[in-house]
């Protein structure tokens, strides 16, 4: 019945919200935020511990504040992303201005695939069309395979009425695809600040253990892709910002596995950099370090449970 119902909301979502007029969609976002926020909710109470990890000097006030905007910052990404099968090019370049797209583009003219890495940031499925329309570059990402399965149909395509490659996280073809894409000079975009299996590489990330997937730096190990990370924010106007960074190169010595982590490290070290500089914008609103998994349900219960992910998500 849960699974039938987030079904149906969901689908709700595609077929109603994108009719509505923009000020209104805006405004019906932020009153369902500010009610989520109000109502001190599970996923609430996890934004809130993972911010204060964060903004570790942040006072309880300065935390409401931060997850109340951050709340008002998730559901703009779903109030979007609901909207983005109608926006025309025009309107994705009038609303996205992403810096250091020298490097994507830099990396594809060599022909040797591109790896795009990313957190929870702002709105990712925006970034995605950006690329698709703007820059005329399909791409492959996964996502997790979600319950009802009829969820996970709707959300692939979705993904890929907007001109993405989807496939499952799970199944064990991912990877494999993965790398073809890439040694054919292909894109790939995965969002990879938190790890979805117990495979992930631990890494230290504001002070203490995480563990994020390995599969973007062992990608770009075996195939020779240029792996970019990629941070994204919301300013006060209705423009998202964003910022492909330097590329993380492969270092010349060690194992693969001293590799994987050197690399992974650096990504987690970028992310944390553009998490500090827009911690609202950071819809983590799900258990990420290794101590706060850990815990026991009993001693967990305060802190809450994870959250849905983004249609489960957003191709990690």
């Amino acid at each position: 019945m849960k699974e039938r119902l987030s079904d149906g909301l969901y689908g709700a979502g595609w077929a109603t919200v994108k009719k509505l007029p923009e000020p209104v969609a805006a405004g019906l976002g932020r009153r369902i935020a500010d009610l989520s926020w109000k109502r001190r909710g599970k996923s609430v109470l996890r934004l809130e511990s993972n911010l204060a990890r964060v903004v570790p000097d942040a006072t309880p006030e300065r935390l409401a504040e931060l997850s109340k905007a951050g709340m008002r910052s998730y559901m703009r990404y779903w109030m979007e992303s609901f909207r983005l099968p109608t926006w025309s090019k025009e309107r994705v370049e009038r609303e996205v201005d992403i810096k250091g797209v020298q490097h994507l583009q830099e990396g594809l003219a060599a022909g040797r695939g591109v790896v795009l890495a990313l957190p929870h940031l702002a709105n990712w499925d925006l970034a995605g069309v950006w690329v698709t329309r703007c820059l005329g570059v399909p791409f492959t990402t996964v996502a997790e395979r979600l319950k009802p399965e009829t969820l996970y149909d709707r959300f692939v395509a979705y993904r890929e009425s907007l001109g993405m490659e989807v496939l499952p996280h799970t199944g064990g073809s991912a990877f494999g695809t993965l790398a073809r894409r890439l040694r054919a000079g292909g894109l790939v975009c995965l969002v990879a600040d938190r790890d979805l299996s117990a495979s992930g590489t631990e890494v230290t990330f504001f002070g203490d253990t995480a563990r994020m997937p390995a599969g973007p730096a062992i990608l770009a190990q075996q195939t020779g892709a240029v792996l970019l990370p990629v941070t994204l924010w919301y300013d006060d106007t209705s423009v998202m910002r964003g910022r492909i960074h330097a590329p993380i190169d492969v270092p010349e010595s060690g194992t693969r596995a001293e590799k994987t982590s050197e690399m992974t490290q650096a990504l987690a070290d970028v992310f944390a950099t553009g998490i500090a500089d827009h911690p609202e914008d950071w819809h983590m609103l799900q258990r990420l370090w290794l101590a706060d998994l850990e815990e026991r349900p009993e001693s967990g219960a305060a802190a809450g449970t994870a959250g849905t992910e983004r249609g489960g998500e957003r191709g990690e």
